[in-house]
């Protein structure tokens, strides 16, 4: 398995312990709060990098 397989398996199993442990809308704030905070915490030019990527991609 590469490193993102491994990465997206632990997070989709931390997800369904947290779905099932917390309320629905904890769970939801977690899983949509971690990767806006984490998109905050750039600084501008990782963001100007990141959206350049992404649209490069979508534009393939």
């Amino acid at each position: 398995m590469t490193r993102n397989t491994k990465i997206a398996v632990g997070a989709v199993a931390v997800g369904l312990i947290l779905w099932i442990w917390l309320p629905w809308w904890a769970a939801l704030l977690i899983v949509l709060g971690v990767p806006a905070a984490a998109y905050l915490a750039l600084d501008p030019s990782q963001r100007r990098k990141l959206r350049r990527a992404s649209r490069r991609q979508i534009g393939r």
